[in-house]
């Protein structure tokens, strides 16, 4: 069973209750726990919880049967810094490492597919990925 590694957007998506993409996130969430773990990093749940003033309530929010926390792999360091240095000699602008290339380098170097509303990037430095998106998913 592969795993699917949930992006910070669509991880936001649930915890917010966005209306606009609360319904696709919550079927994509149980369509994609019945054929493997659904797994969340630190990178993920940094970008998260910005909006939260106290840990232990954020932590709380985010202490859910469904998500395993998993731990970045070093070689998804490594491969995220590979996947920027691709991203500058292409033009890219921004001078540091974009949370994006570790979220995806994770899934890389894991095998697992990728839930995001953010699917540009994934499959531009991430072309190995299977990336779950509304437009592949509606």
């Amino acid at each position: 069973m592969t795993s699917t590694l949930i992006d910070t957007n669509v991880f936001i998506d649930m915890l917010e209750q966005r209306p606009r993409w609360f319904a696709w996130a919550t079927a994509r969430v149980e369509q994609f726990s019945q054929v493997g773990k659904l797994v969340i990093n630190q990178i993920a749940y940094g970008e998260a919880s910005i909006p939260y003033d106290e840990e232990a309530i954020f932590a709380k929010s985010v202490d859910v049967d469904w998500i395993v926390r998993e731990d970045l792999p070093w070689s998804a360091a490594y491969r995220a810094g590979k996947a920027f240095q691709t991203y500058k000699e292409r033009g890219g602008l921004r001078d540091m490492i974009l949370p994006d290339f570790f979220i995806g380098a994770h899934a890389s170097v894991k095998g697992y597919r990728i839930l995001t509303r953010d699917a540009a990037r994934f499959r531009t430095y991430f072309p190995e990925l299977e990336v779950i998106a509304p437009d592949t998913h509606p």
